[in-house]
């Protein structure tokens, strides 16, 4: 089992800039997929980006650009840094990981992720 524990939302203005971390401890030898996803109030929850244990990352559309994820294998820690905010980033920012045995090419759908977190909430304010 892995447990995740996000950090890193808080409020900021339209244009700023937030880090977001997500820490795994457990079974982390078993992970090879570590994805973030959204929900916005009274909206379904949305893949963001996602990175694999090789490093290769992928994207949502509204991301590009703008957000980039890293890791730290050391710490088994991933960072979503966010930049040039908009209102509409507004939500729970979910960490989410998946095992290699559970991989099956799919790197944008939630129901593939073993472990989730307990999210943060982010706020973007025009």
């Amino acid at each position: 089992q892995v447990q995740l524990v996000e950090s890193g939302g808080g409020p900021v203005q339209a244009g700023g800039s937030l880090r977001l971390s997500c820490a795994a401890s457990g079974r982390t030898d078993s992970l090879y997929l570590m994805g973030w996803f959204r929900q916005a109030p009274g909206k379904g929850r949305e893949f963001v980006a996602a990175i694999r244990s090789g490093a290769s990352t992928y994207y949502a559309e509204s991301a590009k650009g703008r957000f980039a994820l890293s890791r730290e294998n050391t710490k088994n820690t991933v960072y979503l840094q966010m930049n040039s905010l908009k209102p509409e980033d507004t939500a729970v920012y979910y960490c989410a990981a998946m095992t290699r045995s559970s991989y099956s090419g799919s790197y944008y759908a939630d129901y593939m992720y073993n472990s989730w977190g307990q999210g943060t909430q982010v706020t973007v304010s025009s």
